[in-house]
């Protein structure tokens, strides 16, 4: 459902753009999020480059985003072998790298697991991830105040609940699987790196499935509603409310 969303909201709006490095080139368009696949650098990041060509991930992402909010100016999302520096946002280039290698990664930590991770899965934590790195684009782009490190992390962790949970059934699920992986990640390396600006992977993992329970109706996801989430609701619509506020300056009408 999502595969085919992207295509037709891109096209209906006219803001899926998706640029490549091979071939003939139009002129990029000066504003909003644009889509450049590079040519990857090993078999593994081969695989994918295809994957992403194939399930249109990326863009829907962007076509979703682009149909929400008005940017100033154009923040490219450069999906390519990254030689382990990291999907990340350069606020210097107004730059979205998304790193073959950090798919692959999560891929092989869920074998590791004897947890197979399916096509639909790594769509989930490919649409988590792009989300997450928006959310940093997008308070560079209306200059919010800096919080600390920590704080940004966990606003751009919390666009991706807004996102996902607006309007799309298929988001509760995403954000799931995304808590599953950072459960993974946790269980790999149960000691915290002191320096990594993200949250612990376990306090992650709870985020996201703490807004799926504070958004969702009681009939869905019963196994969520333990006594320890019963503040969800209040910090689910403190989240939403946040960043529809923030966000207002680029909302489109």
């Amino acid at each position: 459902m999502w595969r085919g969303l992207a295509v037709l909201v891109g096209c209906a709006a006219g803001l899926l753009m998706v640029w490549s490095t091979t071939g003939f080139e139009q002129e990029l368009p000066d504003k909003g999020f644009v889509l450049r696949l590079e040519e990857p650098a090993t078999a593994a990041d081969r695989d994918v480059h295809r994957f992403l060509r194939n399930w249109q991930i990326a863009d829907f992402v962007l076509a979703d985003l682009n149909a929400y909010v008005d940017l100033p100016h154009r923040v490219m999302v450069v999906a390519r072998s990254c030689a382990g520096e990291g999907t990340a946002y350069d606020p210097s280039e107004r730059r979205i790298d998304l790193c073959y290698e950090d798919l692959v990664e999560e891929r092989e930590a869920f074998e590791r697991a004897e947890s197979w991770l399916q096509d639909e899965d790594l769509a989930d934590l490919t649409r988590e991830t792009l989300y997450h790195e928006a959310g940093h684009a997008l308070r560079d782009a209306l200059d919010l105040p800096d919080a600390g490190a920590r704080a940004e992390e966990d606003a751009a962790d919390r666009f991706a609940q807004l996102m996902l949970l607006r309007g799309h059934p298929e988001g509760e699920d995403t954000l799931l699987t995304a808590a599953r992986a950072y459960d993974l990640a946790a269980a790999a390396d149960p000691t915290p790196d002191p320096a990594d600006e993200h949250a612990p992977p376990a306090t992650r993992a709870e985020s996201h499935r703490c807004a799926v329970h504070g958004d969702a109706a009681p009939t869905r996801h019963r196994n969520l509603a333990t006594p320890a989430r019963a503040h969800c609701a209040g910090t689910w619509a403190a989240t939403r409310e946040a960043w529809t506020r923030d966000l207002t300056p680029l909302l489109r009408r």
